[in-house]
């Protein structure tokens, strides 16, 4: 026989996890589009300040010197960067998942013990 109760229970069950699931993506989504606004911002004011350095250079060979360390500095700041954002998506993926760890063990054991029977 159905049970009312019960039905209540899980379907209150699952609103919960979804909502904390959805939570700690936000939180994350929003972490996320703040470094990356952070780091355009500096990369940004970065190239301002190349440029400037740039334009008052007197010899073709320090022109070159200067934009060559430039170059590697931004490139080595972008590989940082980049490995920082893809760590907090792992990081956001863990997360988000975290509240169903629970209910689908629970559901994988159920159908486990369905199935021996």
């Amino acid at each position: 026989m159905f049970n009312f109760d019960e039905a209540n229970a899980k379907g209150k069950e699952a609103m919960d996890t979804v909502l904390k699931s959805y939570s700690s993506l936000a939180k994350g989504m929003q972490a996320i589009a703040t470094e990356a606004a952070d780091y355009s911002k500096k990369s940004f004011e970065d190239g301002f300040a190349h440029f400037e350095k740039l334009s008052g250079v007197k010899s073709f060979e320090a022109a070159v010197e200067l934009q060559t360390t430039f170059v590697k500095k931004a490139y080595e700041s972008y590989i940082a960067e980049a490995t920082k954002i893809g760590e907090m998506y792992s990081d956001l993926a863990k997360d988000a998942y975290k509240p169903y760890e629970g209910p689908v063990a629970k559901t994988t054991a159920a159908a486990k013990s369905a199935a021996a029977a």
